[in-house]
This record gives C-alpha cells, structure tokens and sequence, in this order.
C-alpha cells in the first residue's frame, strides 16, 4: 500500500511538471553582421570591451562551427536562408539579383512595383516587399502560432535585409533611403510611418553623424590586427585618393551619394541601433503577454569590407565600434524587458575572402576573372553549335542564361547545349568546376561543391551552367573585397545564443545557416517555417 501510495505521489509530481508550460522569452533579438567572418571574434579579441561580443561569447552558447551550406553566399540569401530555416533551393531568393526569363531582364530580389514608398518621395526605394522569397519565416510562423498577437519588425540600412528577415505577415520592416535620410518602409506592410518614427526621421540623425570625421576609435597605434593604415589593397572614397585616417565626412558626402556615405562608415551601425532602440520603446516590444521578436542587421561591416578588404584598420575600427554599439543595445533590452526574458541570437549573411592582390603579392594563391571576353567566347561557341545568335543571355552570379525560347525553336536539346558549354569553361584559367541544370535536375550531390551548387538552384531562377571559381579567385576590381564562393572564409560565419534559459558553453560539432530558424521554432514550440530543411541546434537549456 505505501509503494503504491509513493508511486501515485511521484506520478502526480512528474505530470504536474510535465504539464507546466515552459515560459518563453518575451523578446527574440536577431543580430545579423552583414560580412562577418568567424575568426574575426578572436582576431580582434583583446580590443573588445566586456559588454559586447565577449558577453556572448563567455555568458552565451557558440557553435563555433556553423557554415552556410550553399552557394552563392550573398546577402539575399543568407538573411532568407537564416530565418526561413533552408537554403535557396526552396525559399527561392538565389541571389540579390538574378535574371528573369518571364520578363527577360534582370530581377532584385525584393523588387515589387506593386506597391509604393512610404515615408519619403523617393519613389523606388520603397517599392520593395518579400512577395520573391517563397517560403514563410520564423517570424511568420511566431506570428500565426500566436494568434497575430505576437509583433515582428525588421531594421537594416539595406532594404533586403530588413525585408527579407522580417517575412510576409512582419508589423513592420524599415530600411534606410539616402536621398531624403529618412527610414522607410512600403505600402505591402503599412498606409503611413507610426508618429514615433516620423519624429526620429526629422531628427536627421544620420546628417549629424556625418558632420563627424571618421577616426579610429582607439589610438591607431593599436591596430596591429590589421595591415598599415594605407595599402594599395584599399578602394578610396570618391573625390580623394587618401585611404588613411582620418576621413572627413561631410566634405565626402558631395561625391558618395549624400547621406548614403553613412553606410561605408561605423555610424551607419551606430544609426541602425539608434532606430532599434526607439523601436523597442515606443512599440514597447517584449512588454506584452507573446513573444515579440526583432531582425536587426548591421550593414555597414559589409560596405566597408567591400571597400577596404577583410585586413583593413577601417574594417577593424567598424568592428571596435560594434562592439560598443552592442553593449548598448544588449543592456537597454534587458533593461527594458529584464534580463531573463531577453533571447538573442547572433550570426552572418556570409563571410569575406581575403583581397586576391595581396595574396598574390605574397605568392599566394588567389586571382581575379573577366567574364566579359569570356562572354563574348562563349556566344560564337554556342552560333557555331546551334546556328543561332542569341541563345547565350549573358553570365550572371557566375551563371550562363540560355535563350531557352530560341532552343525550343531550334530543336536543340538544351542539356546537350550545356554539357558542350561546360566542358569548354573548364578550360579557362581560374575556373575550378562546372555543373549543368540538367545535371542537378536529374541527381542528388551530397558532398562537394556540386552539393552547395545544387542547394543553391532553384530550377525556375537558376541560370543553365553554373561555374565555381578556384579558391580566392573572383570577379572583382583589385581592390577591396567580395564574397559568394563555397570556401570557408565564405561560409563559416559567428554562431552565438544568448540570455533567456541558454546555458554558457560551446560546440565544434558541425551545423549548417538553415539550422537558426527551427532552433528558434524548437525553442518557442511553434511550427517549423514551411519550408524548413535544417533541424535545430541543441543548444542547453535551464529547465
């Protein structure tokens, strides 16, 4: 009778536990770096503060092993692929841009004229939505698990990443627009901007910050991490040839596109964190009954890497200002919503190869290609075999686009066409492989690079031959720097989960960019964005 009574006893104490819904966190904050590369955590290590990312790396969880999983690692891309939970063989966005056969031109990814800008009169800069991307997001699946209850934005200075990021049923999603200064958004999510946002633009904040000159943030003595201040390796602003510190904004705004100029500079993430903050405030995210969530991108790590190579003291200043711009950001939300309820997630849209020039100068391999003789070779090559001269409709993201109309016509078969095509660019200096549609229609790659290829074509977008470059090779000027290749500098990015119940730790086990998303769904118990391919990340828990 008492072992029966015992066991009726812990029944009932293991069902109530059971039973006790878990409590979510009442903010997600994602953080994407545009750019990031994971090393860039440790190179620049003893120049961080304590309250940024040395915060989330000691007081958080890190895979220290996470890699995108396909090609091209762009910034379209990587913010669809981190929060729709797969790649763009499914949610569709293969590129920032791509070419459109329907309307046989060339496509942005979050181009929609059937909508209008909203705040601001520069037409075009609004007339964006995520309408290309096809999947839902997590932020999506938050939204309908809840009951429409829980609240969603997206913030970046670029419009795809705060777009893409934010997904079909966001409250809102805000982008910068240079030409007014002003943060804007489009008629797919609202009629007009909230007050509170009307009165942050007319602070023309991003105009004060230009009216600074750019100097590094701690004596440029110690920037050892990086290479000297001035190197042959670095794209100058236009209107000068200096590329050394310091840099006088407001005479470069003239001739870099006015306020525009505040995305090649640390202050465009500094601007972006000013907008999070008013956000979280006057929306008073994380301060309702569901879970609110936040995209947030920093974008101008990538303008400056574009400009200034991934070895810069420029890149490295961008990174020291980031820094302090997180520790202000990380202490106002749990400020706002107490330290237990705030869940952030850090990661990259892609990493950053090393500039090719100096690798080259240091014997290295690395190169640059021109695809514009190689066009031109490869429309008499396809004349020849076909009789036709408009069957090549160009190379874009390092993909030929057949005149698929004009095969059809001809009574070609096209897979033939692209296999002859594919072994003549084999032969080209600087050209690693080549995969035809056909080949990836008709098998399965799980390994190599034909297996990033193939998790990357969608066969409605993607292009009829699809080249992959040697390692370190791009088509690029020879300054600055690029990415979009399968090769790790490109693909390993920051991993990091931090606050609510995530335990310290890390893990070197392998996980993929499509992970992110059902990791948040897992740890929310909503359903999995409708296209998810990834699975989540263990990351510990308290219970």
């Amino acid at each position: 009778m008492r072992q029966r009574i015992i066991l009726f006893i812990l029944l009932l104490v293991a069902t109530g536990i059971h039973a006790q819904e878990p409590q979510p966190p009442k903010l997600i904050i994602g953080i994407v770096v545009d750019q990031m590369r994971f090393d860039y955590l440790y190179k620049y290590w003893s120049k961080f503060g304590e309250g940024g990312f040395k915060r989330l790396v000691n007081d958080g969880f890190q895979c220290k092993n996470l890699q995108y999983n396909y090609v091209p690692t762009y910034t379209g891309p990587g913010h669809s692929s981190i929060y729709t939970g797969t790649t763009p063989e499914r949610h569709g966005i293969i590129s920032n841009d791509w070419y459109n056969r329907e309307k046989n031109s060339s496509i942005y990814c979050t181009d929609d004229a059937t909508v209008k800008t909203i705040g601001s009169e520069t037409v075009k800069v609004g007339q964006m939505s995520p309408r290309n991307l096809l999947s839902t997001t997590v932020g999506d699946e938050l939204r309908i698990a809840k009951n429409m209850r829980s609240r969603v934005y997206g913030i970046a200075l670029k419009d795809r990443a705060a777009i893409l990021p934010a997904g079909h049923i966001a409250n809102g999603a805000y982008w910068f627009d240079g030409e007014s200064g002003n943060w804007v958004s489009s008629s797919f999510y609202t009629t007009e901007l909230p007050a509170w946002l009307v009165k942050f633009n007319k602070q023309q904040k991003g105009r004060a910050y230009l009216s600074q000159p750019w100097k590094t943030f701690l004596p440029i003595e110690q920037y050892t991490e990086s290479l000297p201040d001035k190197t042959p390796y670095e794209t100058p602003f236009k209107g000068t040839t200096s590329v050394s510190f310091p840099y006088d904004l407001s005479k470069l705004m003239a001739s870099n596109g006015g306020q525009n100029l505040i995305r090649s500079t640390p202050f465009g993430n500094s601007f972006t964190k000013d907008l999070a903050l008013e956000l979280l405030r006057q929306e008073k995210l994380g301060k309702g009954a569901f879970t609110d969530m936040l995209c947030l991108s920093f974008s101008s790590t990538d303008y400056i890497g574009h400009q200034f190579g991934t070895d810069a003291v420029e890149t490295e200043d961008v990174y020291l200002r980031l820094d302090a711009d997180l520790k202000i950001l990380i202490d106002s939300a749990e400020a706002a919503v107490g330290k237990g309820n705030l869940l952030l997630f850090l990661t990259a849209d892609h990493g950053g190869a090393t500039v090719p020039s100096y690798l080259m100068d240091l014997k290295a391999p690395g190169g640059y290609m021109n695809y514009s003789p190689l066009e031109d070779s490869i429309k008499i090559w396809l004349k020849k075999e076909t009789g036709l001269d408009n069957v090549s409709l160009g190379i874009f993201n390092d993909q030929v686009y057949f005149n698929e109309n004009a095969l059809q016509a001809s009574g070609k078969k096209t897979s033939e066409l692209e296999q002859f095509l594919a072994d003549k660019l084999l032969q080209f200096n600087g050209v690693h492989s080549v995969i035809t549609a056909s080949q990836l229609k008709k098998n399965e790659y799980t390994t190599g690079t034909n297996h990033f290829v193939q998790k990357g074509f969608h066969p409605k977008r993607s292009g009829n031959v699809i080249i992959t470059l040697e390692p370190n090779w791009m088509e690029y000027h020879n300054t600055g720097t690029t990415h979009g290749s399968p090769y790790n500098y490109d693909t390993r990015v920051p991993m990091l989960w931090y606050g609510w119940k995530v335990m310290p730790g890390e893990t070197a086990a392998p996980y993929h960019i499509d992970d992110i998303a059902p990791t948040i769904s897992w740890m929310l118990n909503i359903p999995f964005p409708n296209a998810t391919s990834g699975n989540p990340i263990p990351v510990p828990l308290q219970h």
